[in-house]
């Protein structure tokens, strides 16, 4: 789990190294001084490898690609057009850039998810417990009461009965449950359904087509400005995106650009169902400009306005309404064993 480099490591290493390549300091050099400078043991082990590599005759390039989950394709490949075009350093300071901004906007989004996730991991760990250790034990309780019992203590002692005969049984099948969802989701009959149906979602699915387009519109753009042509940039953010329907988009984009035809005009005859009529707009102006680069660096930070936006009123709206279904919850477990404990004091008073 700890054998990886994280966002933060890549964003240090790729600025110092622009820093120090700027400053005349000779590539392997700049590599033996960034690897001092991290604190991540695994990824000093991977920059003393790439440092090995390149006192040994590699590229730059090259080395990294020995390392494919820690620097992918996007991150090579402006390298690879860095050193070709000679301006390794300045490409450098491209991907930190982008990189920082990549990085800020994972934790916004993050941020924005944590506190509904904390909410509902304890409000699961809890009714877990509650479910298992506690409700068991009121079965034999009430069995004891002679008096008539209200609804919902009648409900509650269902649930209490169903997990001390069967509650382990119940909570194993419950887990088993959501790891063949996980193993079914990953089949590729399933897969580009279910990352579909993700973005239809009311509310979610907006926010999760703005954080791919962010992504997206952001990597082209980079990509663009440091040199390299559309058809490579498309095929390598193709690599690098995950989401299928972005995918097969991407792929009849390569397929266009290929042939000759306009960004816009292929977006605009299909009409993709998740591309906004912004972007096809502002493509064709970036075509028509020629300052495509920069038309698609600006949509980043337009989609990223409108993550911004929506996880804002999505935590607004989130927050009061755990609140208040967990409220819900405690108030009816507590009013169904306090009800019959209360008419049998009262019986016992007359």
């Amino acid at each position: 789990m700890f054998n990886r480099a994280t966002d933060l490591d890549k964003l240090l290493f790729t600025k110092y190294m622009a820093e120090m390549l700027k400053s005349g300091i000779p590539l392997d050099e700049a590599i033996s001084t960034a690897k001092d400078q991290s604190k991540n043991k695994y990824f000093q082990k991977v920059l003393a490898s790439i440092e090995e590599s390149v006192r040994n005759g590699q590229s730059l390039n090259k080395s990294l690609s020995k390392f494919p989950d820690d620097f992918g394709p996007l991150y090579t490949s402006l390298v690879k057009v860095g050193e070709e075009s000679g301006n390794l350093e300045e490409n450098l300071g491209y991907l930190a850039t982008q990189i920082k901004k990549s990085y800020e906007f994972t934790k916004k989004v993050q941020g924005a998810m944590l506190y509904p996730g904390i909410i509902l991991a304890v409000t699961f760990i809890a009714g877990g417990g509650l479910a298992i250790f506690v409700l068991p034990q009121l079965v034999d309780l009430f069995k004891s009461l002679n008096t008539k019992l209200p609804l919902s203590t009648q409900i509650l002692l269902f649930v209490a009965n169903l997990m001390k005969d069967y509650g382990i049984l119940i909570m194993a099948s419950i887990i088993g449950l959501f790891v063949f969802a996980g193993f079914l989701l990953q089949t590729a009959f399933v897969k580009p359904k279910w990352h579909k149906f993700l973005l239809i979602l009311p509310g979610l699915g907006s926010l999760l087509q703005n954080i791919q387009l962010t992504n997206l519109c952001r990597n082209l753009g980079l990509m663009l400005k440091s040199g390299l042509t559309l058809v490579p940039s498309l095929k390598t953010e193709y690599e690098a995106t995950e989401n299928l329907v972005y995918k097969a988009y991407l792929k009849r984009l390569i397929t266009a650009a290929e042939t000759g035809k306009e960004l816009s005009e292929e977006m605009r005859l299909h009409r993709f169902t998740f591309l906004p009529v912004i972007m096809t707009k502002m493509v064709g102006i970036g075509e028509k400009t020629g300052k495509l680069d920069e038309t698609f660096l600006y949509l980043g930070d337009f989609f990223e306005e409108e993550v911004d936006e929506t996880t804002k009123n999505l935590s607004t709206i989130i927050e009061p309404v755990l609140l208040l279904v967990i409220g819900l919850g405690v108030g009816f477990i507590a009013l169904a064993i306090i009800s019959p404990i209360y008419e049998l004091t009262g019986s016992i008073k007359k």
